[in-house]
């Protein structure tokens, strides 16, 4: 079992950035795919960005190509996300999660731990 929080958020005005940062216990971090969600008010939880085992395989939704870069540093348990030219539609509270998969899954029901969630607002 892992356990995951997250850390990062915040307001801030639109074309800003912001870091996110997943930090996950255990020593079996290293087996876990990990993914970025999102999920604003009246929406579905909807997938961000993915990071697979290894890194070598990251995946994003088209809204965030080009302004978001996830990461992730296997010595320290932590996964990234970094966010770019960030719009007020990405106003959201992002979750973290960890899936078996050796791949990320871009759909929640393949996560099987999820983070407390962090809030990220970017004003007009």
């Amino acid at each position: 079992q892992v356990q995951l929080v997250e850390s990062g958020g915040g307001l801030v005005q639109a074309g800003g950035s912001l870091r996110l940062s997943c930090a996950a216990s255990g020593r079996t971090f290293s087996t876990y795919a990990m993914g970025w969600f999102r999920q604003a008010p009246g929406k579905e939880r909807e997938f961000v960005a993915g990071i697979s085992r290894s890194g070598g395989s990251i995946y994003y939704t088209d809204s965030v190509k080009g302004r978001f870069t996830i990461s992730r540093d296997t010595a320290k348990n932590t996964v990234y996300l970094q966010m770019n030219n960030l719009k007020p539609e990405d106003t959201a509270v992002y979750y973290c999660a960890a899936s078996y998969a050796v791949v990320p899954p871009t759909t929640r029901a393949q996560y099987v731990y999820w983070g407390q969630g962090t809030q990220v607002t970017v004003s007009s």
